[in-house]
């Protein structure tokens, strides 16, 4: 599963809306060894930590296909790095199992889960409609924290380490997140994996209490 390009932030647009009045979703492709540390890729700024960042969301990757499939349905070039993606990859990273872990360069990816499209996306997009339409589509793009750091560089593939036996893939979490409640809770518990909270935000009361 190669990494086709690895992208940092390359300047931040200032948005009317949110509490922090800018965005570092514009993102550019960098050459050479780049290190990937705790909160992401070097080089990299998450402007609203709080919400679009963190260890939880360090880094986040796109299928090469999928915006393709975008391009074509949008009517336009969408290089790498322009909707805040960290990594383009060579394979459907929608599929990715949460809780899976990926060799990447001499670092460790862990998949956390989903991308849940806000306010500030469809701002910057100029799209009123988007987020319903990015919904709609059902494919989300896959966020990481880094179990280890290291360094990599684009050109560098995704390494399958551990793929846990719940089998929620990011894609169907983020299409009916209901339906996985007690099956990604149940593999918590046992130790499994260890879910984001961005994640058990979603759960019902009665099953947070046993996280």
């Amino acid at each position: 599963m190669r990494v086709t390009h690895i992208c940092v932030v390359s300047e931040l647009t200032p948005v009317s809306i949110g509490r922090v009045g800018v965005t570092a979703i514009k993102k550019a492709p960098v050459d050479g060894q780049v290190k990937v540390t705790r909160l992401g890729m070097w080089g990299d700024v998450q402007a609203d930590r709080a919400n679009h960042g963190g260890a939880e969301k360090a880094v986040y990757a796109i299928s090469s296909s999928e915006m393709a499939w975008w391009e074509n349905e949008l009517g336009i070039e969408l290089p790498p790095g322009t909707w805040g993606e960290n990594l383009r990859v060579e394979a459907n990273v929608d599929d990715f199992i949460i809780g899976s872990r990926y060799r990447f360069g001499t670092a460790i990816l862990e998949v956390t889960g989903c991308r849940n499209p806000c306010r500030t996306f469809e701002y910057y997009r100029d799209d009123p409609g988007w987020i319903k339409r990015f919904l709609a589509h059902g494919k989300s793009g896959t966020y990481f924290r880094v179990k280890d750091p290291g360094e990599a560089s684009a050109g560098d593939s995704l390494e399958e380490l551990f793929v846990p036996s719940h089998g929620v893939s990011v894609g169907a979490w983020f299409r009916n997140k209901t339906d996985y409640f007690e099956t990604l809770g149940k593999s918590h518990r046992a130790g499994e994996i260890e879910l984001a909270s961005y994640l058990t935000k979603h759960f019902p009361n009665h099953l947070k209490e046993t996280l």
